[in-house]
């Protein structure tokens, strides 16, 4: 076979990666374990293959090996890395560990006999000048089997305390840093000045020689730090990679300074290689904080910070250097002739200016701590600069296989340098504008988020105020869900702020609350969303009338954090600019019978079936991983009419209401990721867990996640949800869900389900839940899994003579429930953590409801006698008939 068909084969094994990557990327929102996946398939995927393929075509040519040695071995080792890491991906979205673990097992094998065969080649080899250099192939190919190891390690789910904390630690450091980043790393020393078409620096050689013990040493200590426990010695072993990565790679700089990169690889890989060095600057800083704390919090807090540069190391790094240099190489190998790799150079290098500038101003805005929308938004722009490539290279494919094919001719010398000339800054302009519009689009879907301060507006409304050309300038804070002054004044309606009838006013704002919050005035004026210790100077234009101010933040006015200003001398009888003057709702809430309405054909209520708790591979408790995700998402509430809702949602998936049921046993650990990709802060507060609320229970910011871990050791369904205040909306806004933990020896049943019953106090169409309502305690529906009436339409089913199971949960927020089937009997109720009764009690006793107040749960068994449509309802009736209803349809 052919070198060129051999690379192309695959090559394309690559491209089959990387498409995969792209589908994910796209679809993420409905992939499970999708941020799990963006990674792997970057990472073991589509980079470890690529990493097999080009490292031995460069030891090949730094050896002067013959080109064909090897290459049916080379081709086992490529299909074995491709059926493990498959192998690994499938393990992962089926939760099969021992799938996990075998496809881990031959990746690991895969890397050592890569590394082995490399050690092989360079012993055996005559003295060259590059041959040194393959040694960091060699070294690499150690790291990969021990980071795949501890991989299957936390796949297994059994690790205990702050053990998974610590091996996602060394996992990283060995597989990102150490398989990844040394070869990264060997490969500069030759490619980097080959894709600039220059001579390889002075020092170049020197310093890398010099720097492969160095980087080896630093791995070893970061990696041992975890491994032992010792957060300050990671600390000292990161620190140490990021200075030898520093040494390897300043001689660089002179190739660059004497051939400007000016086309697409090299301007990929210098980006990729300047997103590495400022997430190794952010992990250096990162883990220096975490090794301060002491204990699983330095662990904990480790991990985060490693979660947090995660996207820059994939998308800044990994992605552009590896596409970097595939621009390179693949028109190297395509090519059949000079000509056929012009073309194929020339495709690759389409736009290269503009893609570049596009890609990282759009990621260097998705990565900082900017509004939801303008994050999500550049994320797009990143993905889809990104996945160009791939479109690109079937086009040079094509074209090279055209220039191949037809009539020898000579290259044109001048194409490649001129065919960008003159408008490498145009296009540069262009791609960062991108970014900015997309940007801009994402302020304008939600300019509070964006802080956008309308004060300049607020002057250009009243021009006809009398301005006496005075300032008045106003200091308040914040002091729990209340404005207060510099004179420690709460205030309010009966406590203004008095301005001289006039005067313009300045109001100087600092958050000393404990959670974000803003400024609204109903002239118009606002501040932006202020994060805990923020300021922002609100110019709140000419006062010549009274005028309300509130916090806008869901739910924030309501919980009293409202002022007023008072113009000193205004006329008495003129009315406040209110709150509801600045304020648009959609259509009003309809009737009961609308909200009760049959929802048509082909609709499908939630499953309330739920699956036996997950068992660890071996005996033990099992770790339970689950990430949930906050977004604010329009949801169908009722026939024709939706909210927009805080759902939480499971592994990148979309939310629901109520939010997904986790279940375990007593003495099992739950790692819950919580990630605020919502406008607003929020939280999550797990009953089912003991332990101070302080940290795991605070309120994150857009953008923010934290890691909540607690052990079951009490059975119940025990309810979850935010705590965020006002506490009341967060919950009736769909913020809550359930955690079963099974009591011991809880016997088999023939079917089982999950009822999480709450209350909906609507907002106009579209709008979230109605805080007044909340107040007041007004509901307009009450549910069974988050929609009225659905197991009406939607049965939930069993047979007759079959032993049913009903878990229960009250979530509220203000209300219980008194759950019933209408022509049942319970013969077993257990509540709130022990049975009230049992089968074959001595009084022959039963139940025909249980009663659980707010948060409170339960459940009963029952079988029923014959078959038939069986009712359920809480028999609290006024509530029945405003949507807590549903039907058993009964079978023989």
């Amino acid at each position: 076979m052919k070198l060129s068909t051999w690379h192309l084969r695959t090559g394309s094994v690559v491209a089959a990666w990387l498409v995969a990557l792209a589908v994910v990327a796209a679809a993420h929102e409905q992939i499970p374990q999708s941020p799990w996946l963006l990674v792997h398939l970057l990472g073991l995927g589509a980079a470890t293959n690529a990493i097999l393929i080009w490292s031995w075509y460069f030891t090949e040519a730094m050896l002067k090996m013959g080109r064909d040695q090897g290459r049916r071995t080379q081709t086992a080792r490529l299909a074995g890395l491709n059926a493990g890491a498959v192998t690994v991906v499938a393990g992962v979205l089926t939760d099969t560990w021992q799938a996990t673990a075998a496809g881990a097992s031959v990746v690991g094998v895969v890397a050592l006999w890569h590394g082995a065969a490399m050690a092989h080649r360079l012993r055996h080899a005559l003295p060259s000048r590059f041959g040194p250099m393959v040694r960091f192939y060699a070294a690499a190919g150690l790291m990969l089997p021990i980071g795949a190891g501890l991989g299957a390690a936390m796949a297994w789910g059994r690790l205990p305390g702050d053990w998974y904390s610590r091996f996602i630690v060394a996992h990283a450091m060995l597989n990102v840093l150490g398989w990844i980043g040394l070869t990264v790393l060997g490969t500069l020393v030759t490619l980097w000045a080959t894709i600039l078409r220059t001579r390889i620096g002075s020092g170049v050689e020197d310093a890398a020689k010099r720097g492969l013990p160095a980087l080896i040493a630093a791995l070893a200590v970061a990696v041992g730090g975890a491994l032992g426990g010792l957060a300050w010695l990671t600390a000292a072993g990161v620190a140490a990679y990021t200075a030898a990565v520093g040494y390897v790679l300043w001689p660089h700089l002179d190739e660059a300074r004497r051939k400007k990169p000016l086309h697409f690889p090299p301007l990929s890989v210098l980006a990729g290689v300047a997103w590495l060095a400022g997430s190794l600057v952010t992990l250096t800083v990162g883990m220096a904080v975490a090794a301060s704390h002491s204990g699983p919090a330095a662990w904990s807090s480790a991990e985060d910070t490693l979660r947090g540069i995660v996207p820059a190391l994939v998308a800044g790094f990994l992605a552009q250097v590896l596409l970097g240099a595939l621009s390179y190489l693949m028109p190297v190998v395509l090519g059949s002739r000079p000509s056929a790799t012009q073309q194929a150079t020339k495709v690759l290098d389409t736009l290269a200016v503009a893609r570049i500038a596009m890609v990282n101003a759009a990621l260097l805005l998705a990565v900082l701590p900017t509004p939801p929308r303008v994050q999500q938004f550049s994320w797009i722009v990143v993905v889809v600069g990104l996945a160009a490539f791939i479109p690109l290279l079937v086009r040079a494919w094509v074209m090279a296989r055209r220039a191949g094919s037809g009539p020898m001719t000579p290259p044109d010398r001048r194409a490649r340098v001129d065919h960008y000339q003159g408008r490498r800054l145009g296009h540069a302009l262009a791609g960062l504008a991108v970014a900015v519009l997309v940007a801009a689009a994402g302020v304008a879907v939600d300019p509070a988020a964006a802080g956008l301060d309308s004060g300049a507006a607020a002057q250009a409304a009243g021009p006809d105020g009398r301005s006496t050309g005075e300032t008045t300038t106003v200091a308040l804070h914040v002091q729990g869900m209340r404005f207060v002054g510099a004179d420690g004044r709460t205030l309010g309606a009966g406590t203004p702020i008095e301005v001289p009838r006039g005067d313009n006013l300045i109001i100087e704002l600092t958050n000393t609350g404990d959670q974000r919050h803003d400024l609204v005035l109903a002239n118009g004026a606002r501040s932006p969303r202020l994060a805990v210790g923020q300021s922002a100077r609100i110019d709140a234009g000419v006062i010549d009338g009274d005028v309300d101010g509130w916090c806008d933040i869901a739910g924030h006015r309501q919980m009293g954090m409202v002022l007023r200003i008072d113009a000193v001398g205004a006329d008495e009888s003129e009315p406040a600019t209110g709150p509801d003057a600045a304020r648009a709702g959609g259509a009003p809430v309809p009737g009961l019978p609308e909200l009760l309405a049959d929802p048509g054909p082909g609709f499908r209520a939630r499953d309330a079936s739920v699956a036996p708790a997950v068992e660890s591979p071996g005996a033990g408790p099992t770790v339970h991983r689950v990430t949930l995700d906050v977004r604010d998402e329009k949801i169908q509430v009722a026939p024709g009419f939706t909210q927009t809702l805080w759902p939480y949602g499971i592994d990148g998936q979309a939310g629901t209401v109520p939010g997904p049921v986790l279940r375990g046993k007593v003495g099992d650990t739950f790692e819950i990721t919580l990630r605020n990709d919502a406008t607003m802060d929020h939280s999550i507060d797990f009953h089912a867990g003991s332990l101070a609320p302080d940290g795991p229970m605070r309120s994150i910011a857009p953008g923010e996640s934290l890691t909540y871990t607690f052990t079951a050791t009490k059975s119940g369904i025990w309810l979850y949800h935010c705590s965020t205040m006002p506490m009341s909306l967060h919950i009736a806004n769909g913020m809550f869900g359930a955690v079963v933990i099974d009591p011991p020896d809880l016997p088999p049943v023939d079917e089982e389900y999950v009822l999480v019953q709450s209350e909906e106090y609507l907002g106009a169409d579209g709008a979230i839940a109605d805080q007044a309502k909340i107040n007041a305690e007004r509901p307009d529906l009450v549910v069974f899994n988050g929609y009225p009436n659905q197991y009406d339409h939607d049965p939930l089913t069993a047979k007759a003579g079959e032993r049913v199971r009903i878990w229960v949960l009250a979530a509220g927020p203000n209300d219980g429930t008194t759950f019933h089937v209408i022509g049942g009997q319970f013969d077993t109720v257990w509540k709130e953590g022990a049975y009230l009764l049992r089968p074959g009690n001595p009084s022959k006793g039963g139940s025909q409801a249980l009663d659980l107040g707010p948060a409170q749960g339960g459940f009963v068994e029952l079988t029923f006698p014959e078959a038939g449509h069986y009712p359920f309802v809480d028999h609290s009736m006024v509530d029945a008939e405003r949507g807590a209803h549903g039907i058993f349809r009964v079978t023989d």
